[in-house]
């Protein structure tokens, strides 16, 4: 294997150590030391953390995947408390929950995350969930979807072709149906993805898998590079540059996703609060625009000729940066539609 190039070294921070110490100290499992995340080291130093609830022990084994695998104790422990209490000595105001893959419960370890949604919910942080499929088991599912978490994120990981080669116990299509299915117990559901690269997969297989996820209307996606844990899992075929991850991210941004956060070391819960941030605020900047145009026609029949082309594009723009969903073409559609009125005939509301 070639060796490592400059853009994957990191330097460690010895603050993260201290955050070290308090996981430890309220006995919480996190994803970040379970799967040696390489950001761990960023997160820790601005104290901020992905929590694993359902213990430490996947039913799973994918390849590419550190966590423990094995049979896990059949009495759940409830790790919601702690969580709530981490939240609270860290200030946090945004918390990613993921879990070990359960196939010993009847339902998945649903009801857990249920449970967490809920408390992390009424202490006023928003909170996103990252949960295996659950054996497609889609009234498991939708407990969580009523949950109403702010995202939910299933991770696909792999392209089609090499998918049931690193994940043996999985289903690419399923997946892709489970991610539909969050939308169609809720429509406003802001859904999520991610993949990892470097396994042996083609450039363009990543882009149809971009293509794949966009079509069952996910909103946000993550790629990052697979880095080997050690030598039980999969290795890695190749270095994917900082120049292809941009590429990866234009492309999908094309297709419409909301967001695209790709480079090497973007994970699913990777900066999540600022992806869930930049894809808000629809109507809210689409607003600000088409007021600063108004403003620069009104009452001008002249200005509002030479605007018009404007507006259009503005909201061809709009409809494309932000999805498809049928919501936001409306809102924008009739957005435009009352300021454009308005250059016709101002009105003291704006």
């Amino acid at each position: 294997m070639e060796r490592k190039p400059e853009w994957l070294k990191i330097k460690i921070d010895p603050r993260s150590q201290k955050m070290t110490n308090l996981l430890r100290e309220k006995r919480l499992v996190t994803v970040c030391e379970e799967a040696k995340c390489p950001n761990r080291n960023e997160c820790f130093s601005n104290k901020t953390a992905t929590f694993m609830i359902l213990g430490h022990i996947c039913t799973r084994n994918c390849l590419y995947c550190d966590v423990t695998s094995g049979r896990p104790e059949a009495n759940v422990v409830d790790d919601s408390d702690q969580i709530i209490e981490a939240i609270e000595v860290m200030g946090l105001n945004y918390v990613v929950v993921t879990s070990v893959d359960r196939d010993d419960l009847p339902d998945g370890g649903a009801f857990q995350f249920v449970t967490t949604i809920q408390k992390v919910k009424a202490k006023g942080a928003q909170i996103e969930v990252l949960t295996p499929d659950f054996q497609f088991d889609y009234h498991a599912l939708k407990k969580v979807v009523d949950a109403k978490p702010d995202v939910y994120n299933h991770n696909i990981e792999a392209p089609r072709r090499i998918f049931n080669r690193v994940r043996k116990i999985g289903d690419y299509d399923g997946s892709l149906k489970f991610l539909q299915q969050i939308k169609g117990f809720d429509p406003e559901m802001t859904t999520k993805s991610g993949m990892i690269v470097g396994m042996g997969e083609t450039k363009e297989e990543v882009f149809e898998t971009l293509r794949d996820l966009r079509n069952v209307d996910v909103d946000i996606v993550t790629i990052g590079q697979y880095l080997r844990p050690t030598k039980k899992q999969i290795e890695m075929v190749r270095y994917v540059h900082p120049d292809e991850f941009e590429e990866y991210r234009q492309y999908g941004l094309s297709l419409g996703f909301k967001e695209v956060y790709s480079g090497p070391f973007v994970r699913s819960s990777y900066h999540a609060a600022e992806v869930r941030k930049e894809s808000k605020g629809v109507v809210r900047r689409f607003f600000r625009v088409n007021k600063k145009i108004f403003f620069a026609s009104k009452g001008s029949n002249i200005g509002q000729i030479l605007m018009a082309p404007l507006w259009g594009r503005l909201l061809v723009i709009g409809i494309q940066r932000e999805g498809v969903r049928m919501h936001d073409r409306v809102i924008y559609v009739l957005i435009s539609f009352v300021f454009f009125a308005a250059v016709e005939q101002p009105t003291s509301f704006l």
